[in-house]
């Protein structure tokens, strides 16, 4: 359950990058709403996997879902670099946050 709740608070971190990204595009209340909700959303399902979870695994652990995703998106959506050495440091967290899984 705690687990499910670090993923779901990460997925809506990545959601809130989205939303800032969508913001800086094109200002609306629409795209400054979602990313409103997309961080309440984030640290409010944070909080509750910190009461499974120890805090620094947690935190490591939504700020590597956060920063991969946000990093996938960016090439997926918006046509950043995927240079080889961008995609191995990106396999690195992922890695790390799954041996993160593995010892907690």
């Amino acid at each position: 359950m705690y687990w499910l709740s670090l993923v779901i608070a990460g997925a809506f971190e990545v959601f809130g990058v989205i939303s800032m990204n969508r913001i800086i595009r094109q200002r609306s209340f629409l795209n400054l709403f979602m990313m409103v909700i997309a961080f309440v959303g984030s640290f409010s399902f944070l909080t509750i996997a910190m009461n499974g979870i120890s805090m620094g695994t947690a935190y490591a652990v939504w700020t590597g879902i956060g920063t991969v995703g946000g990093a996938l998106v960016g090439m997926l959506m918006y046509n950043e670099a995927r240079s080889g050495l961008r995609i191995l440091f990106i396999a690195m967290i992922i890695t790390s946050a799954v041996g993160l899984k593995l010892i907690a």
